[in-house]
């Protein structure tokens, strides 16, 4: 792990400045408008000119903001700053031709740390490719189990600028970013950050693996306490080490097995740790127990034992670990038990939409009968099906993408009988489920953990366990 000292973000002075906001939406309307409150000279820069923008649009004008619709990517004459939505994919000529210029590029992320005040509320981070949201949502569980005043802000749906410039005050944040987000905050410092695992994915954005790694790595650049990796993913361990921290800054991994010293793990059924003890050579601080974490999946434990490792960071009391674990309540779609029918039960993973979060919600189960598809993102299916091979009883697929899991089914568990719907009207769901039933025994789970994005049959994840768990209580009215 690198050490340095590192300085906070130079002030910067935006009364009269010429700023270019790219992007109007979530993130480009409230920073266009904090800006001009400031002082700034806004123009906003966008793609697209459709009904919404142009509304949007209207809007900004009115307060005296100059609305660009059409063209993102020139340059607006005389720009000292660009601040960017998050999506804005860095190959962009708006960028290029910034760089040209010497001009800066941030994220809302960026404008939101550089406009935090003088006692503004630290930052515990969390990134990775699968389980941030949750993790978020548990630490800030913890932090407020602690009596401390938190919120769960970020890539998460609460904007960090309204967290930063809000009334209310905090006394530290549970923060969710983005790889996006992180590529757009170079001066970024976290009191302590957790990236919790790394798989392919957003690779068109990025550019490369290594890239997204890197951009990922980016929440560590100077934290102060604790750079909290995972044990089982040498990844992350290796952004730790090639990190530029505060003098004193230590590495703490998470494991799922017993932990060594400096770690996070369980022992038990006990989740302990390891790293924020007196003589952690030798002893070991019980947090919670396996059954405290809702669902206890191996990889919600994991994300159990990050967050849990954060808020220790933060100083956090091992009781407050315990029952904000109690009181944490996972959002919808996400490993939801929705029923038991005839012995079998059903699951919702609506929102494994990649690979790597639908491989972890198979290692949850056995038997399993999957119910997978949908648009495959340029993913590849071989390694997943080949991991996961003796937990399925059967499979059923749809969507539009549903030929590769059959063919990556056919070469690594050819055994495992498969049925291939090609329909994709809104009656799919239903004789989806209809058919796991059919293949399921008594005590086996039908799960759905699509590995695939929603959007060629349903509007969001979001829709489609819906629609799972409506398919599902049908059967149970008709059993």
């Amino acid at each position: 792990m690198g050490s340095g000292q590192v300085t906070s973000s130079e002030p910067f002075d935006f009364q009269g400045k010429h700023i270019t906001v790219a992007g109007l939406g979530v993130s480009g309307v409230p920073a266009a408008k904090v800006l001009h409150g400031l002082g700034a000279i806004v123009t906003v820069v966008n793609d697209g000119a459709d009904e919404r923008a142009r509304a949007q649009a209207a809007e900004l004008e009115a307060l005296g903001i100059t609305v660009r619709l059409g063209d993102g990517d020139t340059l607006p004459e005389g720009s000292e700053l660009i601040v960017t939505a998050p999506g804005w994919k860095p190959d962009k000529p708006l960028f290029a031709a910034a760089e040209r210029a010497g001009v800066p590029v941030w994220g809302d992320v960026e404008l939101a740390w550089r406009l935090r005040g003088p006692d503004a509320a630290p930052w515990l981070a969390v990134t990775g490719t699968n389980g941030k949201t949750t993790t978020v949502q548990m630490l800030a569980s913890i932090l407020k189990a602690a009596g401390l005043r938190t919120a769960a802000v970020g890539n998460i749906g609460v904007s960090l600028l309204d967290a930063v410039l809000g009334e209310e005050r905090y006394d530290v944040l549970a923060v969710e970013l983005s790889s996006y987000q992180l590529h757009w905050a170079p001066s970024l410092r976290a009191h302590s950050a957790a990236v919790l695992n790394l798989a392919p994915d957003h690779l068109d954005w990025h550019g490369s693996m290594e890239a997204y790694a890197a951009d990922k790595g980016r929440i560590y650049e100077g934290n102060r306490i604790a750079c909290v990796y995972n044990a089982a993913d040498k990844a992350t361990e290796d952004l730790v080490r090639e990190a530029d921290v505060e003098e004193g800054c230590r590495a703490v991994g998470f494991t799922l097995g017993t932990p060594a010293p400096s770690q996070l793990g369980v022992v038990e059924g006990i989740l302990v740790d390891r790293a924020f003890v007196e003589n952690r050579q030798k002893n070991a601080q019980e947090l919670a127990e396996v059954a405290d974490v809702n669902p206890p999946a191996p990889h919600n434990i994991a994300n159990a034992l990050a967050a849990a490792a954060l808020a220790r960071a933060y100083g956090v009391p091992a009781k407050a670990v315990r029952d904000g674990l109690r009181a944490f309540t996972p959002d919808a779609h996400r490993i939801a038990h929705v029923a038991d029918v005839d012995g079998v039960a059903y699951v919702d993973d609506s929102k494994a939409t990649n690979t790597h979060a639908a491989e972890a919600s198979l290692a949850a189960y056995e038997p399993i009968v999957w119910i997978a598809g949908g648009l495959a993102k340029g993913a590849v299916f071989d390694e997943l099906v080949a991991k996961s091979a003796q937990r399925l009883r059967g499979a059923v697929l749809i969507g539009a993408d549903r030929a590769l899991i059959r063919e990556a089914l056919a070469r690594h568990a050819p055994e495992v009988p498969v049925v291939d719907l090609d329909r994709t009207d809104t009656g799919a769901m239903l004789q989806a489920v209809q058919e796991a039933r059919r293949l399921a025994q008594p005590g086996d789970t039908v799960l759905l953990a699509p590995a695939c994005a929603s959007m060629d049959m349903f509007t969001n994840y979001n829709k489609r366990g819906d629609a799972f768990a409506e398919a599902v209580r049908e059967l149970g009215a008709g059993t």
